[in-house]
């Protein structure tokens, strides 16, 4: 009955050891992805840039089939480029870059690409505002007045364009909280 519980208790401690002692130990080469998932969220109006945004990794990194980077490893991320956007022609970016993972209690440096994202321009949209205006306005004031009444009513209605691009082209970019964003390592890393 002894030597059962013996084996048992061995087994247990076993069990419990051997995890630990295979987790995180190697080096994660250059290439390798490493998916992250944001604890807070952060937005293109808000954030600057040198900003810190924490999140966890989102799944195991391996090399040479051994778990290097467990997922839920605490991660630091930093804002490398951000633009609010502007009103009529600036659109909104957004781009963030890991900079450290710990990893056992260590906290390791790591140099990855920027993930992130920028709006599209809006130029075009924008013109279609402004020059409908001008044209509707150009229509009306033919018809109140004629040749001068067109002109005048083709500037006022490029007016009205330009203020309605202007009060609904404004549009930023958020990461809530639990976005994942995927870096690639530029330099190689050793965690041990």
């Amino acid at each position: 009955m002894r030597a059962r519980m013996r084996f048992v208790s061995i087994f247990v401690a076993l069990a419990l050891l051997l995890p630990a002692l295979a987790l995180a130990s190697g080096t994660v080469p250059v290439g390798v992805r490493i998916t992250v998932v944001t604890d807070q969220s952060v937005s293109s109006k808000t954030a600057k840039i040198g900003q810190t945004v924490t999140g966890s990794v989102g799944q195991d990194v391996t090399s040479g089939g051994k778990v290097v980077i467990p997922k839920g490893s605490p991660v630091k991320l930093t804002v490398s480029s951000v633009q609010a956007s502007g009103r009529l022609s600036t659109p909104a970016k957004l781009y963030l870059r890991l900079r450290s993972v710990t990893v056992g209690g260590k906290t390791y440096t790591i140099a990855t690409s920027s993930a992130g994202r920028t709006l599209g321009g809006k130029g075009k949209r924008d013109a279609g505002f402004i020059g409908g205006g001008a044209a509707g306005g150009a229509i009306i004031g033919a018809l109140a007045g004629g040749g001068k009444g067109a002109a005048i009513g083709a500037a006022a209605g490029a007016g009205a364009g330009t203020a309605g691009a202007a009060a609904t082209g404004k549009k930023d970019i958020e990461f809530p909280a639990e976005t994942k964003l995927a870096f690639t390592t530029r330099a190689t890393v050793t965690i041990n």
